[in-house]
């Protein structure tokens, strides 16, 4: 600011003015640009430069004749996308499977905050914060090898007890209709905690004033929620719900290739795991490019659409 105000002083024009402040800045926090740096590398690496391989889902492709000499198919991978029933089911899985994941990561999580708004003895709400927060924080090839011993036919722990009531075993995993339960069971169980967190700093944000207004106009609890806490909770739920869109067609990779076999492929199978099935095991690269590609290009539609519906409905910004 020194540079600006004596080049005001100087009379000098606006350009000018902002030209010495950025070189001003630059010098001043060159430090935190340094440290930056690797990951701005790591992302042009890993994020930017391997775009150029989008070429491959209008060709098809021959590693030995690389792209320069492998013949040029336009959209004819994207038809066969629609073409093929695996290609239709797949798509069908990942909306099923992401929506409700999607519904539940949200209905939970506001039940959860809400619930445990309410306990007032604070190292009771801490521990019970700290146990439902653990879950997220283990990777999915853990808590998968966790699912498969307890939910195993042969002497899992669950069918264990199922056993012992009466109830027949039931193969969580194996077991199309019940893979869907256990994977979107699992998920909320694995985050609803850690989602939770946003809900809890809106209700922390509630002004007490208003809960006191409530008690003194005979209201009760219930009413309270339903009055207050509610309409508190309203605008940053449809800034989740909003910007969820974005992953609907994101079922869960790590989750699903940890738990899935191929006897639940008909209703398990989702468009990340088919595209490394169809590409790195086989070997199709062309048409798992493209399924890659049109699964990218409608996400990326449905993240402006999300963000759009945001700022419409909650006046949400990301700058």
């Amino acid at each position: 600011m020194n540079c600006v105000k004596s080049a005001q002083t100087e009379g000098q024009p606006l350009p000018t003015l902002l030209k010495k402040k950025q070189s001003w800045d630059m010098k001043r926090n060159w430090p935190l640009h340094v440290l930056v740096m690797p990951a701005i590398l790591l992302a042009i690496v890993f994020n930017y430069i391997p775009l150029g391989g989008i070429i491959m889902a209008f060709q098809e492709y021959k590693p030995w004749f690389g792209f320069a000499g492998s013949e040029w198919v336009g959209f004819e991978h994207f038809q066969r996308i629609f073409a093929f029933s695996e290609g239709r089911q797949v798509i069908w899985n990942t909306l099923v499977i992401s929506s409700f994941k999607i519904v539940f990561q949200l209905v939970i999580p506001i039940m959860f905050a809400l619930l445990l708004n309410e306990v007032r003895v604070m190292a009771l709400k801490r521990s019970i914060q700290t146990l439902v927060y653990l879950p997220h924080f283990l990777s999915w090839v853990i808590l998968g090898g966790i699912l498969l011993d307890l939910l195993s036919v042969d002497g899992g722990l669950v069918n264990q007890i199922l056993a012992s009531i009466g109830i027949n075993p039931i193969f969580f995993l194996g077991d199309g209709d019940w893979f869907r339960v256990t994977v979107i069971a699992s998920d909320v169980w694995k985050d609803f905690g850690f989602s939770a967190i946003v809900f809890l700093a809106a209700l922390a944000g509630v002004n007490p004033s208003l809960y006191e207004a409530a008690v003194v106009d005979g209201a009760n609890r219930f009413q309270q929620v339903l009055y207050i806490t509610l309409p508190a909770l309203l605008p940053i739920t449809i800034v989740v719900a909003t910007l969820a869109l974005g992953n609907i067609l994101n079922a869960g990779f790590d989750q699903i290739f940890n738990l899935y076999n191929p006897l639940v492929y008909d209703k398990g199978d989702i468009i990340d795991t088919y595209v490394y099935r169809q590409g790195l095991i086989g070997g199709n690269f062309s048409y798992a490019t493209a399924v890659g590609l049109f699964k990218s290009v409608i996400a990326f539609i449905l993240i402006v659409i999300g963000y759009r519906l945001a700022y419409k409905y909650a006046n949400y910004r990301i700058f």
